[in-house]
C-alpha cells in the first residue's frame, strides 16, 4: 500500500480538518486584528480570540496539555498582565495616534519575513509526518511536561522575567505621569479685593 492510499489527499479532507482550517482562518484574522487596531484594549482582547484558536488548534491536534497550558498561562496571565499595565499607564480606552508608530513597511517586511521563515522550517521538519486526528493521543502529559520543564526551562524563566519587567515599567511609568500631574497642578489663585477710587474709597463708597 503507498502512502497516497493510506492517507487520504488534500481534496477529500475529514470534518477535523475542516474544523482545524476554520478555527485557522479566525486565529489569523484575530491576529491581524490585533496588530493593526489602534485601540489598545480592543488588541488586548483581540490578542484573547487569537491565543484562544491556537488552544482550540491544540484541542484538534490531540494534544490537550498543550492547549490548557496556552489557556492557562498566555491566555489566563499573559493578557492579564497587559490589561493590569494598560489599567496602570492610563492607556486611552478609544483611538489612540500614538499606537501609530510610522513604520508599517519595515513592521509587515519583518512579519512576512518571519512567517517565511517559520512555515519553511516547519514544513521542512515535519515534511513526511503524518498525524491521525482520529486515532489515540500520541505521547503522554508527563513525557510533555517533562520536556517542557527540562529542555525548554530557560525559555520559560526568560519570559517571566520579561514580563515582571513590564509590569515593573508600568508601575513605574503610572507614578511618573501622577508626580508630573502633581507638579504642574496651579494653586488655588488670590481672591481680588474691591477696586479703591482715587481718593481713597471703593466702590461701594466706603473708606
Amino acid at each position: 500500500m503507498t502512502l497516497a492510499a493510506a492517507h487520504p489527499g488534500f481534496l477529500s479532507p475529514t470534518g477535523v480538518e475542516i474544523a482545524f482550517l476554520l478555527v485557522g482562518l479566525v486565529t489569523f484574522g484575530a491576529a491581524v486584528v490585533t496588530v493593526t487596531t489602534r485601540q489598545l484594549v480592543h488588541a488586548a482582547l483581540w490578542l484573547v480570540v487569537a491565543l484562544g484558536g491556537l488552544a482550540v488548534e491544540y484541542l484538534l491536534l490531540t494534544a490537550e496539555f498543550i492547549a490548557w497550558v496556552q489557556v492557562l498561562i498566555y491566555v489566563g496571565s499573559v493578557v492579564v498582565l497587559i490589561l493590569f499595565g494598560l489599567m496602570l499607564t492610563r492607556a486611552p480606552i478609544g483611538r489612540s495616534p500614538d499606537a501609530d508608530s510610522g513604520n508599517r513597511w519595515a513592521a509587515l517586511t519583518v512579519a512576512v519575513a518571519a512567517a517565511a521563515a517559520l512555515v519553511w522550517v516547519v514544513a521542512d521538519a515535519f515534511r513526511t509526518t503524518w498525524i491521525d486526528l482520529d486515532g489515540p493521543a500520541a505521547g503522554s502529559t508527563a513525557v510533555t511536561g517533562a520536556s517542557l520543564f527540562q529542555n525548554w526551562v530557560l525559555p520559560f524563566e526568560a519570559l517571566s522575567v520579561l514580563l515582571l519587567a513590564a509590569l515593573v515599567g508600568a508601575i513605574v511609568l503610572s507614578r511618573k505621569a501622577k508626580a508630573e500631574r502633581a507638579a504642574g497642578t496651579p494653586g488655588p489663585a488670590a481672591t481680588p479685593g474691591p477696586a479703591a477710587t482715587p481718593d481713597g474709597a471703593d466702590k461701594d463708597g466706603v473708606r
